[in-house]
């Protein structure tokens, strides 16, 4: 894609770098310093990092089904968001794990997740589900763009080198090639899907569902919402960065995949709402008493605007009317999608933080959080890193779909 010369553009990346810098250097604070640069105690071990580790890991699963839905199930209508999908599920893994690295006690020791392994610790099989998870991805997005990568190889300037590089030597541009990597994409992309469903971010959810002393953790039911949170929070994004992208190119939305999209959404959208009522419901009427302190926190207590205002009201009401709309707008749609990826990190917040607020024993005082300055400043520089390597990734890599490339994968 060719980027447009905007005015802005050069302002974009000042602006993302000097967040990303402030971002690295509270990391360095809090590497130095430890947790006691945090507001994170023995009685509130979790907070702000984990909610943003939950909120991308469930982006990134989320864009990845999307975009199976191009690879895997050949609906072609969302063909041109396929490999942004993939893109952005990458990128958005990694912010993920280097959230869950910073709220580690002992970053040095990271890798020894992967080193030790225990049969019965969801994390354990967690990590591992990670590393595959990735591969695939960059194997799936590798093999979307290889045609069209050596045709970019024959180009000048630094997306002529990269795309060189990336190609590894195969620059075979037959039908014959371009097939057999579409097949590949297919049996990939079919294998991932259960991995994202089930390993990821089915497995992520599993970390809290088996939980039994937390409120609103221990169940069945947690993992499936966490799963269709998903799905709503990465259709969301992509249909987003979609917008994002044509603007950036210069050139009209494709008002026709954004239609699209917010088809989908809506659908996913009312999925998820629904299963969350039934969540509520349920640890309502059991009357159980950490349960019932849990919600009163949440819907009467010191989260009430967080679960209110920001899961419900911006995060699923106002998305729901917008896009409910009998003449609604393309930027109507990308307005609900943009609130629904915000709503969806009150969503994140609301699971992690006032579950861990009661006393789990009888006599101890209630803990109290909000996120130390230390806690946001990284958390926005990893963003803005995300946000900076999804943006040049975007200049140097051909996310859109050739000609030649769309009419063989069709």
């Amino acid at each position: 894609m060719a980027i447009a010369k905007t005015p802005g553009r050069m302002s974009w990346y000042v602006i993302l770098s000097l967040i990303a810098l402030a971002g690295l250097g509270a990391i360095a604070y809090r590497a130095y310093h430890g947790l006691a640069t945090t507001h994170l105690t023995s009685q509130m071990p979790w907070g702000a990092w984990v909610a943003f580790y939950i909120f991308f890991v469930g982006l990134s699963a989320g864009a990845f089904l999307l975009s199976s839905l191009v690879y895997v199930f050949g609906m072609q209508q969302f063909e041109k968001v396929g490999r942004v999908a993939l893109l952005s599920a990458i990128v958005s893994m990694f912010v993920a794990l280097a959230f869950i690295g910073l709220d580690l006690g002992r970053m040095d020791r990271v890798f020894n997740a992967l080193r030790y392994f225990n049969w019965t610790s969801p994390l354990a099989w967690e990590v591992r589900f990670y590393v595959i998870y990735i591969a695939l991805l960059a194997a799936e997005l590798w093999l979307s763009m290889r045609q069209d990568l050596a045709r970019a190889g024959h180009g000048g300037g630094l997306r002529g080198k990269v795309a060189r590089r990336l190609t590894f030597g195969r620059t075979d541009p037959s039908p014959e090639s371009a097939e057999r990597d579409h097949r590949w994409l297919k049996i990939l992309g079919t294998i991932g899907v259960p991995i994202a469903i089930f390993g990821v971010h089915g497995g992520t959810s599993t970390i809290f569902a088996v939980v039994k002393a937390r409120a609103l953790w221990f169940g069945g039911l947690f993992p499936v919402i966490f799963v269709l949170s998903a799905l709503v929070s990465g259709t969301a994004l992509i249909t987003v960065v979609a917008a994002v992208r044509d603007r950036v190119a210069g050139r009209r939305l494709d008002e026709k995949l954004i239609f699209e999209l917010g088809r989908v959404l809506l659908l996913f959208l009312f999925i998820d709402l629904g299963l969350e009522f039934y969540e509520f419901l349920v640890a309502g009427m059991s009357l159980i008493p950490h349960e019932m302190e849990t919600l009163a926190t949440m819907t009467t207590g010191r989260m009430a605007w967080s679960f209110w205002g920001v899961q419900l009201l911006l995060g699923g009401a106002l998305p729901t009317i917008l896009l409910l709309l009998p003449r609604r707008s393309v930027k109507t749609i990308i307005a609900a999608a943009a609130m629904v990826v915000v709503g969806i990190v009150g969503v994140r917040f609301n699971i992690v933080v006032p579950p861990l607020l009661p006393p789990v024993l009888e006599g101890l005082p209630w803990a109290d959080y909000a996120p130390s300055l230390i806690e946001w400043v990284s958390s926005f520089g990893l963003i803005a890193l995300g946000v900076l390597g999804l943006s040049v990734a975007n200049e140097l890599l051909p996310l859109d779909p050739s000609e030649q490339s769309g009419g063989e994968q069709a």
